[in-house]
């Protein structure tokens, strides 16, 4: 078996991060969706967003990867023609959530059946909150025990959807997308409390950037989307990703100073919030020319409720573990329906480590310590796994060895080798 053996070291140093794998998501669908030519810069190839490429190209799109101005990225450009036309009906998400929500209602722009397929986890996560928006359109759908794959038949037809906002975002995102070419307008009324709602402001923000208007009525919880728009081709250039730099912002307080560049400061990524919250843990984060540095810090237990930033609590586990007294991460439900079920994955990985960390229904409830122990840790095939794990070798007494570390190329290939610039002692090999 293929390990990776961490030795305990400090990381300092400055950080370019990848850009947002979420703003890259919606750039390039909505680019898809013009017709005509868009240019999509400073995008990283990740697993998930190769995925949503191939989708793109499977509905008829044309994409040439070219090299950025940025090294070690890309420019995407993309042609579109305003249409979707099956190319290849079977369809192949990989192990993205965000492809697959944001590509079924898009693929449903056309009458043509297409196949929605994926690996791992993905096969297997909540689906099921399209099946009555499918119903309301005529839609056919065909599933096996609401698992993919899923085959589609049937031209999405605008009206008044109702759709929950508990589950997953992209659901929403995913109909957003597509709503605006019908011929006539719809409604989105959003029936529960919604979590991750920066999401949507992220799909909206993308969408008026590509011409098309839609509007979210947050005292209703309600999206109107008029009919008969087109997406227009652009440019975009695209943002740093506030969710991966929340790992080196945790390594610059543990161990730093680490600074990150690339960052938006008015972000709409609801992953934002980062800032705030190692600040609120006695955390030293500062911007200092247009870069956020991150300097060691005696860190303290808070309580955070991650309903609204979900990806964050495996790296806020890591800094719970090794603050001040308690750390309660709350309101973590939707954890388990991730890559893997983050709740029992942080809670059992972190354990292993020697940290005191334990799972009160969807609440992570940790008692911190200055140091933890060390030892080896499986990856539960999730990148947000691998990558904590690695931030917390950093305050082990004894070496970390990571089963599954290529986890981390579902969405950030660069991370091992930015891990070795901030001065990560890292080497293979091979046990059992």
């Amino acid at each position: 078996m293929k390990c990776l053996e961490i030795k305990p070291s400090k990381l300092a140093g400055e950080v370019n991060i990848p850009p947002s794998k979420s703003m890259a998501h919606r750039a390039i669908i909505c680019a898809f969706l013009a017709d005509g030519k868009s240019e999509i810069d400073n995008v990283e190839l990740s697993e998930d967003i190769m995925s949503t490429c191939h989708a793109v190209m499977s509905l008829g799109g044309r994409i040439d990867f070219l090299e950025s101005s940025v090294p070690n990225r890309k420019k995407l450009v993309v042609y579109g023609n305003g249409t979707v036309t099956v190319k290849n009906g079977k369809i192949n998400c990989g192990e993205s959530g965000t492809t697959a929500r944001f590509i079924m209602p898009v693929s449903r722009l056309t009458e043509d059946t297409v196949t929605i397929d994926g690996k791992g986890k993905l096969v297997s996560r909540p689906f099921s909150v399209f099946f009555p928006l499918f119903d309301a359109s005529d839609i056919s759908f065909e599933v096996t025990d609401g698992k993919l794959p899923m085959t589609l038949k049937g031209k999405l037809k605008p009206g008044n959807y109702s759709v929950r906002g508990d589950v997953s975002s992209q659901f929403i995102s995913g109909m957003l997308l597509a709503l605006p070419l019908l011929s006539g307008d719809s409604t989105i009324q959003i029936t529960t409390k919604l979590e991750s709602e920066a999401y949507i402001d992220m799909t909206v923000y993308m969408q008026k950037l590509f011409g098309v208007e839609v509007y979210f009525d947050k005292e209703e919880n309600k999206l109107i989307i008029p009919g008969k728009q087109k997406y227009m081709p652009r440019n975009y250039y695209v943002e740093g990703d506030w969710s991966q730099a929340a790992f080196w912002l945790a390594a610059g307080v543990m161990s730093g100073p680490v600074s990150v560049s690339g960052l938006n400061r008015n972000s709409l990524q609801g992953d934002k919030v980062i800032e705030n919250i190692i600040k609120s843990m006695g955390g030293k984060v500062y911007w200092e020319n247009n870069r956020l540095v991150a300097e060691k810090s005696n860190l303290k237990g808070i309580s955070v409720d991650i309903s609204q930033c979900p990806d964050l609590a495996p790296i806020l586990a890591v800094l719970g573990s090794v603050g001040e007294g308690k750390t309660e991460i709350l309101n973590g439900s939707r954890l388990r329906l991730k890559e893997s079920d983050r709740i029992k994955a942080i809670v059992t990985e972190m354990g292993k480590l020697g940290a005191d960390i334990s799972e009160e229904g969807d609440n992570i409830i940790i008692n911190g310590k200055k140091i933890l122990s060390g030892g080896n840790a499986s990856s539960w095939n999730d990148h947000r796994i691998v990558m904590s794990v690695a931030i917390a070798a950093v305050l082990c007494k004894n070496n970390v060895i990571i089963e599954g570390f290529s986890a981390v190329n579902k969405s950030y290939p660069s991370f091992w080798e930015h891990y070795k610039i901030l001065g990560g002692n890292i080497v293979e090999q091979y046990l059992g």
